[in-house]
């Protein structure tokens, strides 16, 4: 009868070690990833920010070049009317 009950805590303590490392490295791999994810939101609102930054730029390069476009195309048409 003593074997059969350290049988079976053997078998328990072997179960219990067969459910815990998975679920241990559940947790380490979810633990991982929780980092991961948090730097790539880092990173992306890093490059949102830039990216508005450089939109802003080019827009307002845009706007200047159609400023000087129009101041020339008048010119022209005075050139022309001459």
């Amino acid at each position: 009868m003593e074997w059969t009950v350290v049988t079976v805590l053997v078998a328990l303590v072997g179960l219990g070690a067969a459910v815990v490392k998975p679920i241990v490295s559940l947790t380490r791999s979810i633990t991982t990833l929780t980092v991961v994810v948090e730097r790539v939101e880092k990173e992306l609102a890093s490059q949102e920010r830039h990216s508005q930054e450089s939109h802003r730029r080019i827009w307002a390069k845009n706007e200047e070049q159609d400023g000087r476009l129009d101041d020339h195309e008048m010119r022209i048409d005075r050139l022309e009317r001459k």
